[in-house]
Parts: C-alpha cells; structure tokens; sequence
C-alpha cells in the first residue's frame, strides 16, 4: 500500500467511522431508555446488532467508490480496524461526558435492575452465577467513568478486529488476476 492509498483509506475509515458512531451512539441512547420505556431497550439491541453488516456496507463503498471495485482481504481487514478506531473513540467520548456528568449512578443502577428482576435472577440462581454477577456489578458500582468508558473501548476495539476478518472476506474482490 502506497502513502497516498493509506491516506484515502484512513479518510474513508475516519469519515465512515463517524457513521458508524451515530448508529452506536443512538442505540445506547435506546438502551438508557430502556428501563423506563421498555420498547425503546429493546429496539437498541437489534441497532447494535446490525453493526457488521454496516461495516460491510461501509467497506463495499469504500472498495467500489474508492479503489475502483477491488479489494483485497488484507486492505479490507485493516480498513474495518480503522473504522472501529475511530468509531470507539467518537463512542468512548460520548460516553465519557454521559458517565462523568450525566449519569449518576443510572447505567449501573439499571443493569442492577434488570439483574434483580424476578426470571432472571432464578435463571442465575440455577446457572451458579448469582454470586459472581453480584461481585461483577460491585466493581462496576466503584469504577471512575474514565475506567468504565476504557474497559468498553477496549472491548470495542478487540470486538472491531475479530469482525474485520469475516467482513472483509466477504468483501474482498479482485478483478483481475494475476498470473505467475
């Protein structure tokens, strides 16, 4: 890859990744929504969800729009990388300046809750998990936003290369051959 074709793909991934961005910020808009208007919680799951087949999407344009309809599954893997970066640092801002000024204490209060509720609390019981989902939500209970917003960013990002390889193997396209 030459410096001006990893130039454009970084472009295509940055301004990409503030779509992608959008899609993730409004299904963690629903999901804060969830416990008091239970139809908007359940619509974000299905919206976090669709986020591979956006990125294939995104990566299809960038392959037709911006290299002539050909990409190989390498440049393909690292643009989908790209696209997350940048996609969970937008995310990982947004949520700083909910957690540290916003939330109060509502994130965490609302996984508690739905822990709590009735089903699933003697689904845990049965599994074994009552405790350790006890101990999970402590710690989560202690953290600063700076250390929640990294753990979800970490997890995002690691999340972003295991996607990269299957989207970009479906994406992957080559025009010509080359013969040896």
């Amino acid at each position: 890859m030459t410096a001006p074709e990893y130039i454009q793909l970084r472009a295509f991934a940055r301004y990409d990744g503030l779509k992608l961005f959008v899609l993730w910020l409004l299904s963690f808009v629903l999901y804060l929504a969830g416990p008091r208007v239970p139809f908007l919680g359940v619509a974000a799951g299905p919206l976090a969800a669709i986020t591979p087949l956006v990125a294939y999407q995104l990566l299809r344009h960038y392959r037709d729009e911006g290299l002539g309809g050909d990409v190989s599954m390498g440049r393909g893997w690292v643009y989908v990388v790209f696209l997350f970066f940048y996609t969970s640092l937008l995310f990982a801002l947004a949520q700083f300046v909910y957690f540290a000024f916003l939330d109060k204490g509502y994130f965490v209060g609302a996984i508690g809750d739905m822990l709590n509720e009735p089903a699933t609390a003697a689904s845990l019981r049965q599994l074994g998990m009552q405790e350790q989902v006890s101990e999970a939500l402590a710690l989560y209970r202690q953290m600063r936003p700076i250390d929640l917003v990294l753990d979800i960013l970490t997890t995002n990002l690691m999340i972003g290369c295991a996607l990269g390889l299957p989207v970009a193997a479906i994406a992957a396209r080559s025009r010509t051959r080359k013969v040896k």
